[in-house]
């Protein structure tokens, strides 16, 4: 594959053919305060749709629900795939903008729910959206082809996989290298990079633990699911503690507990909803087993009438990211953002980007980008609180919409570059 090299001229062409920013700042206004959830971003596909078609892309709509996928032929070199997330999230804002959310919107199970773009997919398909226009604009100076992927329900970690089972890769040609950026916080204006480990695992799971329910007056007649669930909820911790090795990351969390209704009345059932993330596969594996054997055993031991249910509901790779294509950006990178190419540690969080790329056996990169205030984010670093900043998922996360748009929107084209071909 032939690369771009992070000269001037790649400045310079980023620059001359850097469409006007005022309209996206407006698209971007008009996303974020019409958020849509999982697998509802019928607007927001619309939107970006109608955007590639007026660049002359073939365009391919509502795969894997709104899932969009533009692709532009320019002749013989390599195909590098762009990919954006659309969903927003069920929370309610509490930023104070003045293009704030304030959405009443019906989540999958039809339950209604505040949203915002309480994650920077906002930004995400806005700058896609000018990139591909910058892209389109400097044709004659690149060769390749160049997949925009605009994907439905990476919040559910669900729409990368839906798309690919949907055709995907039966509607667009395969791509050589496949990339995705993502806002977080950090200095607006900086970019950071890193080979290797990015983003955790994720794996969710649905667990029932069945009880005899009576009087609370009579404990000694039930079976209660509740003591059961809180000992299954305590003992889950000491898997981190005392099973995975010091050093390895992992996480176990409990995100609901749900049984009965009054004070009075022991419930005959319990549900839990547990999260676990991980890089390593062995880890992985080795803490979804004591989960499950920790779960077993607790309702063995409280005598619960029957064996508990444990379903698992949604799972996601770890995000790592590939040396060699991690490298080739890093030259360009460094020598256009300068300064402002910056380092930063892996997250937590987690993505289901990657399958988009394994799913074809294709190298792949994800590097992120800051949104915070520079005022606000020099002061956090002097007063050391740049952890009490606005994170992602955070009801008053609000990236600053300039520099963040143009670093976005230059940095996702600059990867692109890098891959194409150069005329």
């Amino acid at each position: 594959m032939q690369l771009l090299h992070g000269d001037n001229g790649l400045k310079a062409l980023i620059e001359k053919y850097r469409p006007d920013l005022t309209p996206f700042e407006e698209v971007y206004r008009q996303l974020h305060c019409s958020p849509e959830l999982a697998f509802q971003e019928k607007n927001t596909s619309a939107i970006a749709a109608g955007h590639l078609k007026k660049l002359d892309f073939e365009v391919h709509t509502h795969i894997g629900g709104y899932g969009v996928a533009g692709v532009l032929h320019n002749g013989d070199g390599p195909t590098v795939l762009l990919r954006a997330d659309m969903d927003a999230l069920p929370l309610e804002e509490k930023t104070g903008l003045p293009y704030a959310s304030d959405k009443i919107v019906k989540d999958k199970d039809g339950v209604e729910r505040p949203a915002m773009h309480a994650c920077g997919h906002d930004t995400h398909v806005t700058s896609l959206m000018a990139s591909a226009e910058l892209l389109h604009s400097a044709r004659d100076h690149w060769s390749g082809t160049l997949i925009c992927i605009f994907q439905p329900a990476e919040e559910l970690l669900s729409g990368a996989k839906a798309m690919i089972e949907d055709g995907l890769y039966e509607k667009i040609p395969k791509p050589d290298v496949v990339l995705s950026q993502h806002v977080m916080k950090m200095k607006t204006g900086t970019v950071s990079i890193r080979s290797g480990r990015l983003l955790t695992a994720a794996d969710s799971f649905d667990v029932r633990i069945y009880g005899r329910g009576g009087h609370g007056s009579a404990p000694q007649t039930c079976i209660d699911p509740i003591v059961i669930g809180s000992t299954i909820v305590t003992r889950l911790q000491s898997i981190v503690s005392r099973e995975v090795m010091p050093g390895e990351l992992a996480v176990v969390s409990c995100g609901s507990i749900q049984a009965g209704h009054v004070a009075n009345i022991i419930p005959d059932q319990l549900d839990l909803k547990l999260n676990v993330r991980t890089y390593s596969p062995s880890v992985r594996d080795r803490v979804i087993s004591s989960m499950k054997r920790i779960i077993e055993a607790e309702c063995l031991a409280g005598g619960a009438v029957e064996k508990p249910l444990v379903k698992q509901i949604l799972s996601a790779p770890a995000t790592i990211n590939d040396d060699a294509t991690v490298k080739a950006l890093q030259e360009t990178f460094g020598s256009y953002f300068g300064e402002n190419l910056v380092e930063s540690e892996p997250a937590s969080a987690s993505e289901d980007f990657s399958l988009l790329a394994t799913a074809v056996g294709a190298p792949y990169v994800m590097w992120t980008y800051g949104g915070v205030d520079p005022k606000t984010w020099d002061d956090a670093v002097e007063q050391g609180t740049t952890d009490q900043l606005p994170n992602n998922h955070s009801p008053f996360f609000a990236p600053v919409i300039q520099p963040t748009l143009g670093t976005a929107i230059d940095g996702i084209a600059l990867g692109a570059l890098t891959f194409l071909k150069r005329n």
